[in-house]
Protein backbone atom coordinates (compact mmCIF):
# COMPACT_ATOMS: atom_id res chain seq x y z
CA UNK A 1 0.00 0.00 0.00
CA UNK A 2 1.38 3.55 -0.96
CA UNK A 3 2.72 5.58 2.27
CA UNK A 4 1.17 8.81 2.40
CA UNK A 5 2.11 11.73 5.12
CA UNK A 6 -0.39 10.69 7.69
CA UNK A 7 -1.13 14.46 8.87
CA UNK A 8 -4.16 14.25 11.05
CA UNK A 9 -5.99 18.28 9.49
CA UNK A 10 -7.26 18.82 13.36
CA UNK A 11 -3.23 19.17 14.13
CA UNK A 12 -1.42 19.50 11.18
CA UNK A 13 -0.53 23.00 10.99
CA UNK A 14 -1.93 23.25 7.76
CA UNK A 15 -1.48 27.22 6.81
CA UNK A 16 -4.84 28.59 7.79
CA UNK A 17 -6.49 32.19 7.36
CA UNK A 18 -8.95 32.47 10.20
CA UNK A 19 -12.62 33.40 10.40
CA UNK A 20 -12.06 37.40 10.24
CA UNK A 21 -9.88 37.40 7.27
CA UNK A 22 -13.38 35.16 5.11
CA UNK A 23 -15.32 37.22 6.54
CA UNK A 24 -13.28 40.94 5.86
CA UNK A 25 -12.73 39.16 2.57
CA UNK A 26 -16.26 38.93 1.66
CA UNK A 27 -16.68 42.48 3.00
CA UNK A 28 -13.70 44.12 1.35
CA UNK A 29 -12.61 45.29 4.64
CA UNK A 30 -9.29 44.87 6.17
CA UNK A 31 -8.93 41.93 8.91
CA UNK A 32 -8.41 42.69 12.23
CA UNK A 33 -6.60 40.54 14.78
CA UNK A 34 -8.95 38.53 17.99
CA UNK A 35 -6.85 40.31 20.74
CA UNK A 36 -4.29 43.36 21.22
CA UNK A 37 -1.52 40.23 21.74
CA UNK A 38 -2.59 38.68 18.42
CA UNK A 39 -0.35 39.35 15.30
CA UNK A 40 -1.79 41.51 12.76
CA UNK A 41 -1.99 39.02 9.45
CA UNK A 42 -0.77 40.89 6.20
CA UNK A 43 -3.70 42.70 4.34
CA UNK A 44 -5.60 39.45 2.54
CA UNK A 45 -6.80 39.56 -0.68
CA UNK A 46 -8.26 36.85 -2.95
CA UNK A 47 -5.19 36.35 -4.48
CA UNK A 48 -3.61 35.56 -1.05
CA UNK A 49 -5.89 32.91 -0.85
CA UNK A 50 -4.20 31.38 -3.93
CA UNK A 51 -7.30 32.93 -5.93
CA UNK A 52 -9.80 30.50 -3.91
CA UNK A 53 -12.94 32.13 -2.11
CA UNK A 54 -15.89 29.78 -0.60
CA UNK A 55 -18.13 30.27 -3.22
CA UNK A 56 -15.70 28.12 -5.04
CA UNK A 57 -17.01 25.75 -3.52
CA UNK A 58 -20.46 24.25 -5.33
CA UNK A 59 -22.53 23.68 -2.13
CA UNK A 60 -21.58 27.16 -0.81
CA UNK A 61 -22.50 28.69 -3.98
CA UNK A 62 -25.65 27.02 -3.55
CA UNK A 63 -26.43 28.62 -0.90
CA UNK A 64 -29.21 31.25 -0.51
CA UNK A 65 -27.07 34.44 0.78
CA UNK A 66 -28.42 34.42 4.07
CA UNK A 67 -27.51 30.80 5.10
CA UNK A 68 -24.18 31.46 3.36
CA UNK A 69 -23.51 34.74 5.46
CA UNK A 70 -24.31 32.68 8.47
CA UNK A 71 -21.47 30.24 7.78
CA UNK A 72 -18.88 32.21 6.20
CA UNK A 73 -17.44 33.28 10.35
CA UNK A 74 -16.53 29.93 10.95
CA UNK A 75 -14.95 28.88 7.72
CA UNK A 76 -11.12 28.78 7.74
CA UNK A 77 -9.05 28.50 4.76
CA UNK A 78 -6.27 25.47 4.58
CA UNK A 79 -3.81 24.26 1.85
CA UNK A 80 -4.58 20.26 1.75
CA UNK A 81 -0.54 18.78 0.40
CA UNK A 82 -0.91 15.48 -1.53
CA UNK A 83 -0.74 12.61 0.79
CA UNK A 84 -2.55 14.37 3.74
CA UNK A 85 -4.82 11.55 5.88
CA UNK A 86 -7.36 14.24 7.08
CA UNK A 87 -8.92 11.45 9.00
CA UNK A 88 -8.52 6.97 9.53
CA UNK A 89 -11.54 4.80 9.25
CA UNK A 90 -12.93 4.51 12.99
CA UNK A 91 -12.01 8.56 14.33
CA UNK A 92 -13.91 11.10 14.58
CA UNK A 93 -13.66 14.34 11.99
CA UNK A 94 -13.42 17.71 13.89
CA UNK A 95 -13.57 19.64 11.07
CA UNK A 96 -15.55 19.31 7.87
CA UNK A 97 -14.26 20.67 4.95
CA UNK A 98 -15.68 22.46 1.35
CA UNK A 99 -13.06 22.03 -1.40
CA UNK A 100 -11.96 23.98 -3.96
CA UNK A 101 -9.30 23.32 -5.55
CA UNK A 102 -8.31 19.53 -4.39
CA UNK A 103 -9.51 15.71 -4.61
CA UNK A 104 -10.13 13.63 -1.91
CA UNK A 105 -10.35 9.77 -2.21
CA UNK A 106 -12.50 7.68 -0.23
CA UNK A 107 -10.97 4.55 0.72
CA UNK A 108 -11.85 1.48 2.69
CA UNK A 109 -9.27 -0.52 3.80
CA UNK A 110 -9.01 -4.42 4.52
CA UNK A 111 -7.45 -6.03 7.68
CA UNK A 112 -4.58 -6.94 5.71
CA UNK A 113 -4.35 -3.56 4.71
CA UNK A 114 -5.46 -3.80 1.03
CA UNK A 115 -7.10 -0.76 0.02
CA UNK A 116 -9.57 0.63 -2.69
CA UNK A 117 -11.20 3.87 -3.55
CA UNK A 118 -14.91 4.01 -2.92
CA UNK A 119 -15.54 8.12 -4.13
CA UNK A 120 -14.25 10.94 -4.49
CA UNK A 121 -14.82 14.51 -3.91
CA UNK A 122 -13.65 17.89 -5.35
CA UNK A 123 -15.27 20.99 -5.60
CA UNK A 124 -18.47 19.74 -5.85
CA UNK A 125 -19.28 18.59 -1.95
CA UNK A 126 -17.79 17.70 0.83
CA UNK A 127 -15.95 15.68 3.25
CA UNK A 128 -17.03 15.50 6.36
CA UNK A 129 -20.97 13.04 5.71
CA UNK A 130 -20.39 11.18 8.30
CA UNK A 131 -20.81 14.32 10.81
CA UNK A 132 -24.01 15.27 9.87
CA UNK A 133 -25.40 12.24 8.80
CA UNK A 134 -24.93 11.06 12.49
CA UNK A 135 -22.95 8.40 11.74
CA UNK A 136 -20.34 9.04 14.11
CA UNK A 137 -16.88 7.22 13.51
CA UNK A 138 -15.89 7.51 9.64
CA UNK A 139 -15.83 4.28 7.58
CA UNK A 140 -13.18 6.02 5.31
CA UNK A 141 -10.29 6.95 4.76
CA UNK A 142 -10.22 10.81 3.71
CA UNK A 143 -6.92 10.76 1.96
CA UNK A 144 -5.71 14.02 0.04
CA UNK A 145 -4.83 12.24 -3.98
CA UNK A 146 -4.65 16.04 -5.93
CA UNK A 147 -3.12 18.64 -3.37
CA UNK A 148 -4.77 21.80 -3.02
CA UNK A 149 -7.20 24.33 -1.09
CA UNK A 150 -10.63 23.97 1.12
CA UNK A 151 -12.31 25.54 2.76
CA UNK A 152 -12.86 23.85 6.79
CA UNK A 153 -15.93 24.13 9.43
CA UNK A 154 -15.38 22.72 13.18
CA UNK A 155 -17.82 19.58 13.12
CA UNK A 156 -20.18 20.61 16.14
CA UNK A 157 -20.75 24.16 14.48
CA UNK A 158 -21.84 22.15 10.97
CA UNK A 159 -23.58 19.80 13.13
CA UNK A 160 -26.09 22.50 14.61
CA UNK A 161 -26.43 24.04 11.05
CA UNK A 162 -27.72 20.87 9.58
CA UNK A 163 -30.03 20.73 12.65
CA UNK A 164 -31.75 23.76 11.36
CA UNK A 165 -33.22 22.40 8.52
CA UNK A 166 -33.83 24.72 5.35
CA UNK A 167 -31.40 25.05 2.66
CA UNK A 168 -28.03 23.57 3.80
CA UNK A 169 -29.84 20.32 5.61
CA UNK A 170 -31.39 19.76 1.77
CA UNK A 171 -28.43 20.64 -0.27
CA UNK A 172 -25.83 18.37 2.00
CA UNK A 173 -28.63 15.52 1.14
CA UNK A 174 -28.73 15.81 -1.58
CA UNK A 175 -24.84 15.47 -1.72
CA UNK A 176 -25.12 12.54 -0.21
CA UNK A 177 -27.23 10.71 -2.04
CA UNK A 178 -25.38 11.30 -5.10
CA UNK A 179 -22.42 10.22 -2.61
CA UNK A 180 -23.75 6.99 -2.09
CA UNK A 181 -24.74 6.12 -5.71
CA UNK A 182 -21.14 7.13 -6.96
CA UNK A 183 -19.80 4.04 -4.13
CA UNK A 184 -22.24 2.17 -5.61
CA UNK A 185 -21.81 2.39 -9.13
CA UNK A 186 -18.00 2.11 -8.10
CA UNK A 187 -18.40 -1.25 -6.58
CA UNK A 188 -20.92 -2.25 -9.29
CA UNK A 189 -17.77 -1.32 -11.86
CA UNK A 190 -15.30 -2.45 -9.94
CA UNK A 191 -16.83 -6.28 -10.38
CA UNK A 192 -17.78 -6.61 -13.35
CA UNK A 193 -16.44 -4.24 -15.77
CA UNK A 194 -12.88 -4.56 -17.12
CA UNK A 195 -9.51 -2.74 -15.89
CA UNK A 196 -9.41 -0.48 -19.05
CA UNK A 197 -13.02 0.73 -17.97
CA UNK A 198 -12.53 1.29 -14.85
CA UNK A 199 -9.13 3.72 -15.31
CA UNK A 200 -11.33 5.56 -17.90
CA UNK A 201 -14.27 6.23 -15.30
CA UNK A 202 -11.27 7.03 -12.84
CA UNK A 203 -9.53 9.37 -15.14
CA UNK A 204 -12.88 11.37 -16.10
CA UNK A 205 -14.18 11.91 -12.49
CA UNK A 206 -11.24 12.98 -11.73
CA UNK A 207 -10.32 15.35 -14.22
CA UNK A 208 -13.79 16.57 -13.83
CA UNK A 209 -13.23 17.37 -10.12
CA UNK A 210 -9.89 19.14 -11.07
CA UNK A 211 -11.28 20.74 -13.84
CA UNK A 212 -8.32 19.96 -15.60
CA UNK A 213 -7.34 17.89 -18.57
CA UNK A 214 -3.89 16.86 -16.61
CA UNK A 215 -3.45 14.35 -13.62
CA UNK A 216 -0.73 14.28 -11.44
CA UNK A 217 -0.38 10.27 -10.16
CA UNK A 218 1.46 7.52 -10.31
CA UNK A 219 0.49 4.19 -11.56
CA UNK A 220 1.21 2.10 -8.12
CA UNK A 221 -1.01 5.05 -6.57
CA UNK A 222 -3.59 4.45 -9.39
CA UNK A 223 -3.28 0.68 -9.07
CA UNK A 224 -4.01 1.10 -5.10
CA UNK A 225 -7.39 3.45 -5.90
CA UNK A 226 -8.89 0.83 -8.02
CA UNK A 227 -7.81 -2.11 -6.00
CA UNK A 228 -5.85 -4.05 -9.00
CA UNK A 229 -2.33 -5.07 -9.85
CA UNK A 230 -0.05 -2.35 -10.95
CA UNK A 231 1.02 -4.41 -14.35
CA UNK A 232 -2.85 -4.43 -14.48
CA UNK A 233 -2.83 -0.40 -14.51
CA UNK A 234 0.20 -0.16 -16.92
CA UNK A 235 -1.35 -2.61 -19.23
CA UNK A 236 -4.34 -0.39 -19.59
CA UNK A 237 -2.91 2.74 -19.87
CA UNK A 238 -0.85 2.18 -22.43
CA UNK A 239 -3.71 0.63 -24.56
CA UNK A 240 -5.15 4.04 -23.76
CA UNK A 241 -2.31 5.60 -25.06
CA UNK A 242 -2.05 3.75 -27.84
CA UNK A 243 -4.93 4.98 -28.96
CA UNK A 244 -4.39 8.78 -28.99
CA UNK A 245 -6.38 8.88 -25.87
CA UNK A 246 -4.70 9.74 -23.15
CA UNK A 247 -0.73 10.82 -22.78
CA UNK A 248 1.46 9.17 -19.68
CA UNK A 249 4.90 10.34 -18.62
CA UNK A 250 6.78 10.22 -15.11
CA UNK A 251 3.13 10.10 -13.06
CA UNK A 252 1.74 12.68 -15.25
CA UNK A 253 -1.11 12.01 -17.19
CA UNK A 254 -2.98 14.17 -19.64
CA UNK A 255 -6.36 13.48 -21.21
CA UNK A 256 -5.62 13.84 -24.96
CA UNK A 257 -9.20 12.64 -26.44
CA UNK A 258 -11.64 13.26 -23.44
CA UNK A 259 -14.95 12.33 -26.11
CA UNK A 260 -12.81 9.34 -27.01
CA UNK A 261 -12.29 8.42 -23.38
CA UNK A 262 -16.11 8.74 -23.22
CA UNK A 263 -17.04 6.41 -26.04
CA UNK A 264 -14.32 4.14 -24.32
CA UNK A 265 -16.18 3.83 -20.62
CA UNK A 266 -18.85 1.79 -19.25
CA UNK A 267 -22.24 3.48 -18.55
CA UNK A 268 -20.94 3.62 -14.52
CA UNK A 269 -19.28 7.28 -15.36
CA UNK A 270 -22.36 8.39 -17.17
CA UNK A 271 -25.32 7.51 -14.24
CA UNK A 272 -22.20 9.08 -11.59
CA UNK A 273 -22.26 12.18 -13.01
CA UNK A 274 -26.04 12.46 -14.46
CA UNK A 275 -26.72 11.92 -10.35
CA UNK A 276 -24.51 14.63 -9.57
CA UNK A 277 -25.91 17.04 -11.92
CA UNK A 278 -29.71 16.44 -11.06
CA UNK A 279 -29.04 16.40 -6.98
CA UNK A 280 -26.99 19.44 -6.64
CA UNK A 281 -29.45 21.81 -8.88
CA UNK A 282 -31.49 24.17 -6.27
CA UNK A 283 -33.99 26.80 -6.95
CA UNK A 284 -32.12 29.50 -4.99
Amino acid sequence: MAQVLNARTAATGHPVINANTIAALNLGLPSEPKSANARLAAPKTLAGLHGHHPKHNGLLAALPAADYERLLPHLEFVEMPFGTTICSAGEQMQYVYFLTGSIVSLLYETADGASSETAVIGYEGVVGADVFMGGGASLHRAFVKSAGYGFRIKASILTQEFARGGALQQLLLRFTQALFTQMAHTVACNRHHTIVQQLCRWLLLSIDRLQSDQISMTQDLIANMLGVRRESVTEAARKLQDEGLIHYSRGHITVVDRVGLENHICECYAGIKKVYEGLLKTNN
